[in-house]
């Protein structure tokens, strides 16, 4: 998992910061200029930018939109059920409409903060089959779009293919990494949590702590495909920090500094008109309560 600790061993303890020990220790934050993006032959890149993203005080994430969303519902943040102000939800758990009053540092395109949002509630979060939050802020979209500029970012409704060009937007850092989906892990188990479906990027997506629940946008529709979450630090199995593959027939596999991100075209049949999440709507399945 991706989310920094504070301290003198920032990055280096539990959900320590680098997938190799090479960048393990914490990097002073930077905002380059959004590199081109890779795309696949034939196909044209969108511009892929920080506008949108997030910063929290422990991970990055996002202000989403399902495609059916209004500009007068209140907004949604997308970020990790890991990144939780509350700490890790158990292997089971999953909170539904809990308050909050978490803040966000909402990024321009340039990466530079632009104004401060804030969730009432947490309208959904779990670590049981995927590793997603939403929060559910204060604020329309239209507010926001109107006071800062901004555009919220749209969640995809279909699976990612393996092979599609991505980019993983890191507010927390406002740091982007390229690279491409090199394939979908059937299972994905990190200490007491196993994630189904999970992307695999390729070596080119060395994310490190502090990238927990960025977006990652296809560059080609220029929507959010998954949450950036894990990944393998030193070569363990299964364990915290070193997550592992495993296959239909029980087979596991680790892969040392690759890196793993949970779909969200999951989340898009379960929010109702008004941006509710709503666990008994058609096609919903994310895990319920």
């Amino acid at each position: 998992m991706k989310k920094p600790l504070v301290g003198a061993l920032l990055s280096l303890l539990l959900l320590g910061a680098a997938a190799t020990p090479a960048v393990a220790a914490p990097i002073a934050p930077v905002a380059p200029p959004a590199p081109t993006a890779p795309t696949a032959p034939g196909a044209a890149a969108v511009a892929v930018t920080y506008a949108g993203t997030v910063a929290l005080s422990n991970c990055s994430g996002s202000v989403v939109r399902a495609p059916s969303s209004q500009p007068g519902d209140l907004a949604l943040v997308l970020s990790n059920g890991h990144c939780l102000e509350s700490g890790f939800p158990a292997a089971g758990e999953v909170i539904t409409d809990r308050p909050s009053t978490r803040s966000f540092s909402l990024l321009n395109a340039a990466g530079s903060k632009v104004g401060t949002l804030r969730a009432s509630r947490i309208a959904y979060a779990t670590m049981t089959d995927t590793d997603i939050s939403i929060y559910r802020l204060t604020r329309t979209y239209a507010q926001i779009q109107s006071q800062y500029g901004i555009t919220a970012l749209t969640l995809d409704d279909v699976r990612p293919t393996q092979g599609s060009a991505i980019k993983v937007v890191s507010g927390y850092w406002k740091r982007t990494y390229s690279c491409s989906v090199d394939g979908l892990a059937y299972r994905l188990k990190e200490g007491d949590w196993t994630w189904k479906d999970s992307v695999r990027y390729t070596s080119a997506c060395n994310t490190i702590g502090g990238t927990s629940g960025s977006p990652v946008i296809d560059t080609t529709t220029g929507k959010v495909v998954a949450v950036n979450n894990t990944g393998n630090e030193d070569g363990a199995r299964c364990t915290v920090n070193n997550p592992c593959e495993v296959d239909q027939n029980g087979n596991v596999t680790v892969r040392q500094g690759i890196n793993y991100a949970q779909q969200t075209y999951i989340a898009v049949p379960c929010i109702a008109p008004g941006n509710r999440i709503d666990l008994n709507r058609p096609g919903c399945t994310l895990p319920k309560p």
